[in-house]
């Protein structure tokens, strides 16, 4: 190999947690390397923001009858203090497990998501994880969440080729409750989790970094506005704060991953006891066991490109 060749391999950017193809920027891509997430600003239009805001308040008031499978979650508050309002926005924290409603399901198919994503997951993508999360005001400290890795739940990898992508339907700051990232965390690799230790209580499932990283750790609050996205790795530490504001903070979230990613064995690791508890609601939800692996089949849907049979 020649001196030249050599001197300019060792200056090609060398890229772990993006892939060649998509839209990213040769910037881009190396703060996503360096930082594990993204933001960019005004992807979705008002129009869009609007028809999936009213496609969560029909599902929240009970106009519309849902999907198999999909959960519609009230904070942990409500339950402790009985009566009152129990459904509305002012009542339903979160729906998941909406990717079989063709409305909600146009955030993930949108094109100006995808192509960012082909540069974080590969051609062939599926959705993992759907969510619509919105915190009313009043809720108090139990509508944070506590700081965590979202790889924590998944019992599929490679987790390079995984990405979150998180997009405010409303401003979202600090005073509502914005996403919190700890820069440069996805590096670490996966950390033990467990329930934190909130004398308010802790919505179920909401797991946290075991072992949080000292004060002195540089953190940014994610402030955005409506239609902003930002896409972030699957072992950045995030978390969002408490809702102090008077008003509602919207957002609808989906994890993606490729739909090579392979399902892998996650018995005897910390990974088994979160499942455990996931296993337990599920059971209950539906009535009899459920296996932990149907659950994420169950949740998957091909976005983009070919599926594999031996994959997701």
């Amino acid at each position: 190999m020649s001196q030249r060749l050599e001197l300019l391999q060792k200056q090609m950017p060398s890229f772990q947690y993006t892939v060649d193809g998509g839209i990213l920027t040769k910037e881009e891509r190396q703060f996503y390397e360096e930082n594990g997430f993204l933001v960019v600003r005004q992807m979705f239009s008002p129009e869009e923001i609007k028809e999936w805001t009213q496609r969560f308040k029909d599902y929240a008031d009970g106009q519309l009858e849902r999907k198999y499978g999909m959960q519609v979650v009230r904070d942990i508050s409500l339950v402790k203090r009985g009566g009152g309002k129990q459904w509305g926005e002012e009542a339903i924290t979160k729906i998941q497990d909406w990717q079989e409603d063709e409305i909600l399901f146009k955030f993930c198919q949108n094109q100006k998501v995808i192509q960012y994503l082909k540069s974080l997951c590969g051609p062939d993508i599926k959705s993992v994880h759907t969510m619509f999360i919105n915190k009313p005001p009043n809720m108090g400290k139990t509508s944070r969440h506590p700081i965590h890795q979202d790889q924590v739940y998944f019992p599929f990898g490679p987790a390079d080729r995984i990405a979150a992508g998180w997009a405010a339907l409303e401003d979202a700051n600090r005073e509502n409750g914005c996403l919190v990232v700890y820069p440069g965390t996805h590096k670490v690799g996966p950390v033990e989790h467990c329930y934190p230790d909130w004398k308010e209580g802790v919505n179920k499932a909401y797991w946290g970094v075991k072992d949080m990283p000292p004060e002195s750790a540089p953190k940014i609050h994610l402030e955005m506005k409506a239609g902003d996205i930002v896409f972030f790795h699957p072992y950045l530490f995030h978390g969002s704060g408490e809702n102090r504001s008077s008003s509602f903070r919207k957002s609808i979230c989906c994890h993606f991953a490729s739909a090579n990613c392979q399902y892998h064995d996650i018995k005897g690791t910390f990974h088994e006891n979160l499942a455990n508890d996931i296993l337990a609601y599920a059971s209950k939800k539906f009535g009899h066991a459920v296996n932990y692996l149907d659950i994420w089949r169950f949740k998957c849907r091909l976005v983009q490109g070919k599926p594999d049979p031996l994959g997701l």
